[in-house]
Formats: C-alpha cells, sequence, structure tokens
C-alpha cells in the first residue's frame, strides 16, 4: 500500500467520523426535544464530542464541542420558558459542565498524544536501536532502527517478553542488573543478542527507569548501538599485538621499539642554507651527536638484551645513543635514510654492550609511514660475531694457501731464479779475474783495477736484490697498504717470469702509460697476482705450435682507476669453464690446485679493484684487473 492510499484512509476515516459525530449529536437533540424524558440527556452529547476526539484533529473537537452547547441551549429554549428557574436549567448546566470537562479532557488527550507521536518520530528517526519494555520486561514500544536490525517489525515485537526474543545475554546476573537500575534509575553495558535471522550482535545497552507521576517505576526505556564490527576489529587488533609481542619476545634477532618524533622535529627545524643534507650534516658533526640522543628507545625484546648483556629492558629506556660506539657511522646513514622518507635503512656496525665490549652487527631499520610511523620505528640487529670470526679464519687461511702458491710458483721458476742469480755472480767471477789480471802485471793497470772493482760491486748488489726480491716474495707476512707505482710492480713480476717464459718460447711485450698515478695495496700480493697471470698465460701455450705472445698493458681507465691487461695468443676458454673460472679447486691443468686464480680474484677485490676475463675460442684470453688509485693522489 503506497502514502497516498494510506493518506487517502486516513482522511475517509475522519470523515466518517465527523458525520458520524453529526449525526449522533442531532439524534441526541431530536430526543432532548421531542420526548418527555426529564434526565439530562443533553450529557450524550460528550459521545459525539469524543467520536470527533477521535480525528485527532483539534478542530474538529472544538467544532463538535461547539454545535454541542448550541444544540443543548437550543433544545432548553425550546421546551421550557426563562421565566422560571427550576430542575431543568440545573440539568442543563450538568450538560453543559460535562460537555466543558470533555472537551477540556479531549484537548488534553491530543496535545498528549501529539507530543508522543513527535517523541515517537524522534525515536525512529535514531539510528540506535530503541524500545521501551514495561516493569514485566514486555515490549511497548519499537523503533524503524530496531524493526531494520534486530529484523521484527513493530507488531511483531510489541507484547513480547525483550529478553526471550532477544536472547539476551548480559554481563552480570540479571537480578543485580535490574537491582542497580531500580537504585541508581540508569545501567549502562555490553551485552549479546540474536536477531530475527539468528546473527549474533554485540550491542551497547543503556537503560532509563520510567517513572509515573507517583514516582512509581513503570516501565525502562532501552537504547542500543550495535558495537559488532568495532568490537570483532578491537578483537583483531588484540590477537595481532598478541602476535607481534609473541613474536618480538621468541625472535632470536635482536629487535628495538624507537620513537623517532622528537628527530623529525629536529630535522625539520634544520636549516642547511641551500645544502644538502648529506653536506651540512658531515660540516654539523655535532647535530648528528644530538640527534642520537633524540631517537629514544621505547622497548627492546629479550634477545637484544642478551646481546647487550642486559637483564631487562628497562635499562634502555633511554635512547640509541647507549648502544652505538663513539665512532659509529651508520647512524648518519640511517638519519638521512630517514629525513629523505626511504622506507628502511641496512648497514653493519658495531654494537656496545653495558660492560663496554663491541659486539659486530648487521641491522635493518624500517621507517613506517602514516600520521604515527615516527614512533614506531623497529631496528632489528642480528649477531654477527661468529661470521666475523670465520671470516677471520677464512681470511688467515686464505693468506697460508696463497703462502703456499708462492712457494709452489717459485718452485715453477726455480730455473729462473737461478738464471737471475748466476748472471750477476758470472759477471762477478769474470770481473774479478780481470782484476787480478791487471794486478799480475809488471805494471799495475790500478785505473782497471778500480774499474772492475766497481763492476763487481755493482753485480754483487744485484745478485742482494734479486735474492732480496725472492725472499720477500716469499716471505709470509701481513698485508701492507703502501703507495705503490704500478710499472715497478710490473717490471719486477716481468723479472721473476722471464726465465719461465723464455723456456716456453714465449714472447712478453710491456706497454705502460707513462705518469700513472700511484695505487695503495700490498707490493707482494699484486706481484702474486701478475707473476699467475703470466705463467698461467704461458702454460696455456705450451702445447701451441707457432708464435706464443703475452701482451701485458697499464693504462688509465678514468680519473680514479687504472686497468691492466694479460692477453695472450693461447687457444682461449672453453665456454663451459667460463662460470667456474674464479671457482676455488676449479683447474683446467693437470696436476693443478685450481687456487691460483680463485687467490688473484680474492686479492684484487681485497684492493678494491675487480678482475674479469674475455675469451674467444682459439683467440686467446685476455684477463683485465682494474685498481683504483690512491685516494690522496685523486683531485677532489
Amino acid at each position: 500500500m503506497t502514502r497516498h492510499d494510506l493518506t487517502t484512509g486516513s482522511s475517509k476515516s475522519r470523515t466518517g467520523l465527523r458525520s458520524l459525530s453529526a449525526v449522533l449529536a442531532f439524534a441526541v437533540f431530536l430526543v432532548d426535544v421531542l420526548t418527555p424524558l426529564e434526565g439530562a440527556v443533553a450529557v450524550l452529547y460528550i459521545v459525539a464530542i469524543l467520536l470527533a476526539a477521535k480525528t485527532n484533529r483539534r478542530d474538529d473537537t472544538i467544532v463538535a464541542a461547539a454545535g454541542c452547547v448550541v444544540l443543548t441551549i437550543t433544545a432548553y429554549l425550546l421546551s421550557h420558558d426563562l421565566r422560571t428557574i427550576a430542575s431543568p436549567a440545573l440539568r442543563v448546566l450538568v450538560s453543559l459542565a460535562a460537555i466543558g470537562i470533555t472537551t477540556l479532557l479531549a484537548l488534553q488527550n491530543h496535545a498528549a498524544t501529539k507530543r508522543l507521536a513527535a517523541q515517537a518520530r524522534l525515536l525512529n528517526l535514531s539510528h540506535d536501536m530503541i524500545f521501551v519494555r514495561d516493569r514485566g520486561g514486555v515490549i511497548t514500544f519499537w523503533n524503524k532502527t530496531a524493526e531494520q536490525v534486530y529484523g521484527w517489525s513493530a507488531d511483531e515485537a510489541v507484547g513480547q517478553l525483550a529478553d526471550a526474543l532477544l536472547q539476551t545475554r548480559y554481563p552480570d546476573r540479571r537480578e543485580v542488573i535490574e537491582a542497580g537500575l531500580v537504585g541508581t534509575g540508569r545501567w549502562e553495558g555490553r551485552v549479546q543478542q540474536r536477531t530475527k535471522d539468528g546473527a549474533a550482535l554485540t550491542v551497547d545497552a543503556r537503560w532509563a527507569l520510567q517513572h509515573d507521576r507517583l514516582g512509581k517505576p513503570v516501565g525502562v526505556l532501552e537504547t542500543h548501538t550495535d558495537v559488532t564490527d568495532r568490537v570483532a576489529a578491537h578483537n583483531a587488533l588484540v590477537r595481532s599485538e598478541q602476535r607481534y609481542r609473541r613474536m618480538f619476545d621468541a625472535s632470536r634477532i635482536g629487535v628495538v621499539e624507537e620513537d623517532w618524533s622528537e628527530l623529525r622535529t629536529a630535522l625539520q627545524s634544520l636549516d642547511t642554507a641551500g645544502a644538502s643534507l648529506r653536506d651540512h650534516l658531515a660540516r654539523h658533526p655535532g647535530f648528528v651527536r644530538h640527534a642520537r640522543r633524540l631517537a629514544a628507545i621505547t622497548d627492546v625484546n629479550p634477545a637484544l638484551q642478551k646481546m647487550a648483556g642486559a637483564n631487562g629492558a628497562s635499562t634502555f629506556i633511554e635512547n640509541v645513543d647507549l648502544l652505538l660506539g663513539e665512532n659509529d657511522r651508520s647512524f648518519l646513514g640511517a638519519l638521512i635514510a630517514f629525513a629523505e622518507g626511504e622506507p628502511f635503512y641496512e648497514g653493519e656496525t658495531e654494537l656496545v654492550r653495558l660492560d663496554g665490549r663491541k659486539v659486530p652487527v648487521l641491522f635493518t631499520i624500517t621507517f613506517p609511514s602514516g600520521p604515527d610511523g615516527d614512533r614506531n620505528v623497529l631496528a632489528f640487529v642480528v649477531d654477527i660475531t661468529e661470521r666475523k670470526q670465520a671470516q677471520d679464519a677464512l681470511l688467515a687461511a686464505q693468506a697460508e694457501l696463497a703462502h703456499a702458491a708462492r712457494v709452489a710458483t717459485l718452485g715453477e721458476l726455480s730455473a729462473s731464479i737461478a738464471h737471475e742469480v748466476n748472471q750477476p755472480l758470472a759477471a762477478i767471477v769474470t770481473s774479478g779475474e780481470a782484476g787480478l789480471r791487471w794486478l799480475r802485471r809488471d805494471v799495475p793497470d790500478l785505473k782497471e783495477v778500480a774499474a772492475t772493482i766497481v763492476h763487481v760491486v755493482a753485480q754483487g748488489r744485484r745478485a742482494g736484490e734479486v735474492v732480496a726480491r725472492i725472499r720477500t716474495f716469499l716471505k709470509k707476512a701481513p698485508a701492507q697498504q703502501d703507495s705503490l707505482d704500478i710499472a715497478e710492480i710490473i717490471q719486477e713480476a716481468a723479472l721473476l717470469v722471464a726465465r719461465e717464459l723464455a723456456n716456453d718460447d714465449v714472447v712478453l711485450t710491456v706497454e705502460t702509460t707513462p705518469g700513472l698515478k700511484p695505487i695503495r695495496g700490498d707490493r707482494i700480493q699484486l706481484q702474486q697476482v701478475l707473476v699467475n697471470l703470466l705463467v698461467n698465460a704461458a702454460q696455456a701455450m705450451s702445447d701451441q705450435r707457432g708464435s706464443r705472445t703475452v701482451m701485458l698493458r697499464a693504462s688509465a681507465v678514468d680519473g680514479e682507476r687504472l686497468a691492466i691487461t694479460v692477453q695472450d695468443s693461447g687457444p682461449g676458454i672453453r665456454p663451459d669453464d667460463m662460470p667456474r673460472l674464479f671457482d676455488p679447486f676449479f683447474t683446467t691443468k693437470r696436476g693443478g690446485m685450481g687456487m691460483g686464480l680463485a687467490i688473484c680474484r680474492t686479492t684484487v677485490e681485497a684492493h678494491g679493484g675487480e678482475l674479469s676475463v674475455e675469451s674467444t675460442p682459439g683467440a686467446g684470453a685476455t684477463f683485465r684487473l682494474t685498481l683504483p688509485y690512491s685516494q690522496e693522489h685523486i683531485r677532489p
């Protein structure tokens, strides 16, 4: 049925009530005028007034009352004279009084009904479920939202027991709650209910006790707010927090929770005078030290407590300055990443234990986005002490292996060494014999003797340099970081392998660009790299017929690096062997250990350089190593 149909039906109903009221009033008038009844017949006019009042229109009630008064007076005037005042006049007054009282009560009832209707409309506009129940729990009012949420219409709900209809579950005994309601007039709490479809709802209930004019409790107004989704979200948040706490406490990785909100404020107020943040912080290290104290620690997990030698999280509720060493550089990088909006920052540093001992660690700092992200900065810390110890052991073993490789290389170069030593020794013997002959003459030629002695001394020094170079090459000493001339290193390496190359009929050509800047590193280690590459090139061509050449070049790459290439004219490297060429214990030579190239690459990388290879089968191989110049010789 449409709203128009309802309006039309209501209008017809009111018209019918008006007509019935008028007919009844006229019938009472006829009875009063035409019949000899002596009673207060006019009192029956109140029925007509009550019928008119049922239209819920104030004007209808007033019109009906006025008409009844007119008909009462008219009937009296037609039936009696005005010369004597007797009982008929009293009956008229009683009837008029009854009509007036009835009209007044009808108008008051109309006003009260109108107020209640307005209140009901307001209750129906509420987004909360509202209903009224009497003291026995029977529903007497049920608003529109209650119909929509619970599923029962007002006709279905009114007259039902509220607790039975909604299957209400209370947080406490029902009697206790009811007693509190009677004592204070109000009650608030969270209850569980069921809809018509059986769905479970969690609602915040607010009860207000209603009283009559005498102050006696007559009913309860209940207002319910559906908080099912809110409670579910809260429970999910609680579960998530519990999972996070379990992971936080059980993780073997150290976790630090920090608040960087004050640090954000300090960065935003920083005046860099147009310079980049990195440059500004490099020129103002005092701000970085201050910033370390602004990064407040709010919590640390047990793994980090153990790592730092602490017995509880309360020790760390200060700032990250407590955990970082005086010379730490990692915080500067993290600070710049934070200021530039990076999601995380990774690095390596040393954590300072409470007893002062330093622990090498890897860390990742995450910077969450959002309004509260600065208050939830997380740092994940991994203790790499064992890994550092393993790396040190590996480097020591590698140094031992490199030394063994140098000894093995010199074993292979023994003929060249003997040749190098024999040359100055033979020259010394020859010069000594010549000097003796000049002295045995009848007239000794002292000038020639002096020249011969000078030559003996020079050859002796040359022999000493050869022996010293070989001893240095064999010496097991820690790596040095010296400023080196690459041309000298190349010349010394070429002298060490000259005899070996000559025995294999290999022609070595050296080309060095003049004026190359010095590099920084260990002379012996770099010599070993070049010797290994040259010997490998010669051995690769040992079975080759025709010319055998090795080209050793040194040239500048750019303003920061130089490159050394060793190119041979041998058969090249098979494509299948290229990916594994630098792997330890991989070799293509019979009886080889497979460590030479692995040591070479590690040595070059330790010097900040790179070692690579290019090869075309049948056209030789080219090994290329790049090394950085010494920093003090690079112009800014």
